[in-house]
């Protein structure tokens, strides 16, 4: 139609031109557009047909899949920094955190967790596990078994240990770093409010729930804690923050690619652990940056004790394909469990113990070096400490720097 259309026109406009000379003309166009489109898509077809399709295991796809939407992830985010005239603007708005969470993360997480531990045939070890090294930069060489043979599935290469003088612990500072990871953010607690990425906050009561650690809990047991009715000003009260002192904290963000262990930062005492029930969102700074209160609202295992400068705490945040969190001296905690859960409800357990032998009835907490071996990720996750400190308390790193086990985090 669109040829007869534009051949009346042309007729009408030069009346002395033979009507036969140009529909064979456009008649002769419209013959090879048609052979040209039906070209391209024989062309398609073929392409298609002639495609070689080559099974790969389901983990390594997934992996494949889940790096692909990463590096698209970080696109996205740097678009939104570059556009945005305030941080307002780059955060989500709730229909898009709603969204989000309409997405089983915690089932495909579960189900990463359960492709971790197949077994590989040993011929198909190294080519695969080579492949996830390559992808996500790990060092090998500082294993303690460099033989990628060696790990039967996923999960063992995850945990794998590292030589010991790879990551020496310094002895000079009392401070260190727990993990493997880059600093996403660290500085004061203000007004009871924490910063996950600069400018991008989340709540410390939320954090942490109810200041009820000194209780001494017999088995586990199941609360849900209502910020609102605390305030800001009673909750720090309730930490006992030493005068001259404030609080302090440090989020550490540990890649697919890091070392996956966490270890003691100091030398302290832990007396309780609280377990979080939540979302398992991606926890990497592009989201960080993307989601305000991201922390609160993932499951995370809250550990509080005391340490030289008094309160101290610890915790390990899950994240997407976290299959599990595990904790050397709790063997009870189980983590990324089926079943719904309520936003703020929580498990808490007493880490204080008694020795049946000793004469006086006292209980006594898990006792950390600094260096020593708290617990482990089954994939790149968080971990936040938030600490009491003196006030001229300095940190000796800066914003987005890499850091090792054992380094040195700040000067007491």
């Amino acid at each position: 139609m669109m040829f007869a259309v534009s051949t009346q026109r042309i007729v009408r406009q030069v009346p002395g031109l033979s009507r036969t000379v140009i529909l064979q003309s456009y008649r002769c166009r419209a013959n090879h557009y048609s052979q040209k489109t039906s070209s391209v898509g024989t062309g398609i077809v073929n392409y298609v047909r002639n495609l070689k399709w080559v099974p790969i295991p389901l983990g390594v796809g997934f992996a494949l899949v889940c790096y692909q939407q990463y590096g698209h992830i970080k696109k996205r985010e740097q678009r939104i920094l570059q556009g945005a005239s305030s941080i307002e603007e780059t955060l989500a708005k709730d229909w898009q955190i709603t969204l989000y969470r309409t997405i089983p993360w915690r089932f495909t997480s579960r189900l990463w967790g359960q492709v971790n531990d197949l077994n590989l045939p040993e011929r198909l070890r190294s080519p695969l596990l080579g492949l996830y090294v390559w992808m996500f930069g790990c060092n090998i060489n500082e294993a303690l078994v460099e033989d990628l043979k060696h790990y039967k599935n996923l999960q063992e290469f995850f945990k794998r240990q590292l030589k010991p003088e790879v990551r020496p612990i310094d002895q000079k500072h009392a401070l260190v770093s727990p993990c493997d990871g880059k600093i996403l953010h660290y500085g004061e607690v203000k007004n009871c409010m924490l910063e996950q990425v600069k400018g991008v906050t989340y709540c410390l009561k939320t954090f942490l729930g109810p200041n009820n650690w000194h209780e001494d809990e017999e088995e586990d047991s199941k609360q849900t804690f209502h910020v609102d009715k605390v305030s800001d000003e009673e909750y720090l009260e309730s930490l006992n923050i030493k005068e001259g002192n404030k609080l302090f904290h440090c989020i550490i963000y540990l890649a697919p690619g890091d070392y996956h262990r966490f270890h003691s930062p100091a030398d302290w005492s832990a007396a309780h652990r609280r377990h979080f029930p939540g979302e398992l969102f991606s926890v990497n700074p592009g989201v960080a940056a993307w989601i305000k209160g991201l922390f609160t609202l993932n499951e995370r295992v809250v550990i509080t004790g005391n340490w030289q400068n008094g309160f101290f705490s610890m915790a390990a945040v899950g994240a997407t394909n976290v299959g599990s969190i595990n904790i050397y001296f709790d063997e009870e905690l189980n983590t990324n469990v089926h079943g719904a859960h309520r936003h703020g409800h929580h498990h808490d357990k007493s880490l204080l113990t008694s020795d049946p032998e000793a004469k006086s009835p006292e209980k006594t907490s898990v006792q950390l070096e600094k260096g020593a071996g708290i617990g482990e990720f089954n994939l790149g996750s968080t971990i936040v400490l938030i600490f009491e400190a003196p006030a001229d308390f300095k940190f000796n790193m800066e914003q987005g720097e890499k850091v090792r086990v054992g380094q040195r985090m700040g000067n007491v």
